[in-house]
């Protein structure tokens, strides 16, 4: 596995000799000089304040320091290919691919920074869904599950939104897509519903808009990344310098939200991880350990390791040198790709 501002200076020197020798004239002349004209504008003196910055804790980017807080909304997003287009992708804060049974994969989809009216195709959860949802808190959207899966999730400190147990309306089903891929969640309602949950932590460190050019973090110049998960699932993303983000593919073909623009990304962190087969057929992505992890942005690939304490902890990511690694300001996909599949980083 393969892994502000430019001051413009004027010469004021023959400006400065005009007015005194007006001035040694006016002397010479027994005139005393003309008053200056008082301004008609008066500006307070060390009365400014310093402004507020706040940040997005799940992008890294600056927001509305006076907007109101609100919990992160996650929620199950079906990959099947009869759920594609999907719904606001390129509004989300993160992204989890993980693999499913039947060699698919699926989406933990999580808004924070714009929340989107609609979210959608949702699916059932899954085993590893607690260790991935439980570091953000908030609310969590899904259409249900294996019993035990579901009491998994119940068992977290997040605000369970369950179509299954839906009574108030805030799923429904999109005539225009085949079931079961037709489940659309009121994203903006949801979110009204439970605004006095806490907001979500910070998750990942964040720095420049090109946070790998440190030359001690030996970051590679990455073109593309193909990751496959299982034989017919392999995801790429492209990098595009123009709109400095990376465009996303699946087997080979452009990935679109529904609208038609294309799914794209700021970062992409990829992290090697074990696969656990206690539930029969259905794969439990392990996120409680370690692993490898690489991460590209602004162009460029960064090769370090991954570790997460607990369900709880936030995935913390290093570098080879020991640092920490860092992404640009923006959304992020985190790709769980399996030790038995790969990661392919093309210069």
């Amino acid at each position: 596995m393969v892994t502000g501002v430019r001051a413009t200076w004027r010469p004021r020197g023959a400006a400065f000799v005009a007015i005194a020798a007006a001035a040694l004239l006016v002397a010479g002349c027994g005139q005393a000089p003309p008053e200056p004209t008082p301004s008609a504008e008066r500006r307070a003196v060390g009365t400014s304040q310093p402004l507020a910055v706040a940040f997005s804790p799940l992008r890294g980017t600056p927001t509305d320091p006076t907007a109101p807080e609100h919990p992160s909304l996650a929620a199950k997003i079906d990959n099947h290919e009869d759920a594609r287009p999907q719904i606001a992708l390129n509004r989300t804060d993160l992204v989890f691919e993980e693999l499913v049974e039947g060699g698919l994969t699926r989406y933990l989809a999580v808004w924070h920074s714009d929340i989107p009216p609609e979210v959608g195709p949702v699916r059932s959860i899954r085993p590893m869904d607690p260790d991935i949802a439980s570091p953000l808190g908030g609310v969590i959207a899904y259409s249900g599950g294996q019993d035990q899966f579901v009491a998994m999730m119940m068992a977290t400190p997040l605000v369970n939104v369950v179509f299954d147990l839906d009574e108030t309306g805030l799923f429904s089903r999109a005539d225009e897509r085949p079931g079961p891929h037709d489940v659309i969640l009121d994203a903006r309602e949801t979110m009204a519903r439970n605004a006095g949950v806490s907001p979500p932590p910070v998750q990942f460190e964040y720095g420049t808009a090109d946070p790998l050019s440190d030359p001690a973090l030996a970051a590679a110049p990455t073109s593309r990344i193909a990751l496959v998960f299982a034989e017919g699932r392999s995801p790429s993303w492209d990098w595009d310098a123009g709109s400095s983000s990376w465009l996303r593919s699946q087997e080979g073909v452009a990935d679109v939200e529904e609208g038609s623009a294309r799914v794209r990304a700021t970062n992409v962190v990829t992290l090697e991880v074990g696969i656990d087969w206690r539930y029969g057929e259905v794969p439990k992505t392990v996120l409680i350990g370690s692993g490898k992890a690489w991460v590209s942005a602004g162009g460029r690939t960064a090769r370090g390791t991954w570790t997460k304490d607990a369900a709880s902890s936030p995935i913390v990511l290093t570098a080879d040198d020991g640092s920490s690694l860092r992404l640009a300001p923006g959304s992020t996909w985190i790709e769980l790709v399996p030790q038995s599949g790969t990661a392919t980083f093309a210069p």
